[in-house]
């Protein structure tokens, strides 16, 4: 794999400069970004307008179940412990 390069192409090593600037989107869709590595944040900072579409759709379809997913969870840890 290779690293994410800079603006003129030459490679970036994580944890060069300060942390990446992310989209406002990736915030305001309530994605944990505070907690994500300087790597991670580096991938998300270079992602593509359709990518990150694709990736906001994705959050937004498991926002949708996720009311549904955890009270199966409660139910069931209730349950078992």
């Amino acid at each position: 794999m290779t690293r994410p390069s800079e603006g003129d192409g030459t490679p970036r090593a994580p944890g060069d400069g300060g942390q990446p600037s992310l989209p406002a989107a990736l915030y305001e869709a309530g994605l944990p970004v505070d907690l994500l590595t300087d790597e991670q944040r580096l991938v998300l900072s270079e992602l593509t307008e359709e990518e990150l579409a694709v990736l906001l759709d994705i959050k937004s379809r498991l926002d949708a179940v996720e009311p549904e997913v955890q009270a199966h969870g409660e139910i069931a840890g209730g349950a078992l412990f």
